[in-house]
């Protein structure tokens, strides 16, 4: 869980600022907000990563895995994508892709049922093992992340949703 933060002069002791303060004293002229958000944002990647692993792996998955069935669970029923569906969405390659499912697959979370248009392509399908596995993780998940974000009130995870939202929107080619 997040702790609560009291005062203004927290904000500004955390890692990032320290830096900032002695980026300014060397080098005044250089302007560095953007250190302040994208720096932050890093650390703060890095930070949730291993506690949000650790949810998946309760689960007996990694987070590429995970990331498979939760691409394919929120595709909606028949909860089916094609190869080529998966790896774009995943933005990952095929090459990528193949290890995951064949992992997936020994485990009974996806299955690779016939195409009934496609002779060429075997789709992935989730299982309903799999589909339960999905929805139980992603429910954990949420259920952490949330009390990761404890610290902010719902006007601010809302002000700050938006806002990287429209970062995340200028940045995507």
């Amino acid at each position: 869980m997040a702790r609560q933060i009291t005062s203004g002069q927290d904000l500004q002791d955390d890692h990032v600022g320290v830096r900032r303060r002695q980026w300014s004293r060397e080098l005044p002229d250089v302007n560095t907000v953007g250190m302040a958000i994208l720096g932050r944002a890093r650390w703060i990647t890095l930070k949730v990563r291993p506690p949000i692993e650790a949810v998946f792996a309760e689960y007996g998955l990694d987070t590429g895995e995970f990331d498979v069935l939760a691409t394919l669970l929120r595709s909606g029923p028949p909860y089916r994508l094609r190869p080529t569906e998966l790896f774009q969405q995943l933005m990952i390659t095929s090459g990528g892709l193949t290890p995951r499912l064949a992992r997936l697959e020994k485990a009974g979370l996806v299955e690779r049922p016939p195409s009934e248009s496609d002779g060429r392509s075997l789709p992935v399908q989730l299982t309903p093992l799999g589909r339960n596995q999905a929805e139980a993780a992603f429910r954990a998940d949420m259920a952490l992340e949330a009390d990761l974000l404890t610290c902010l009130d719902e006007h601010e995870k809302e002000d700050l949703g938006r806002l990287l939202a429209k970062l995340a929107v200028a940045l995507d080619p």
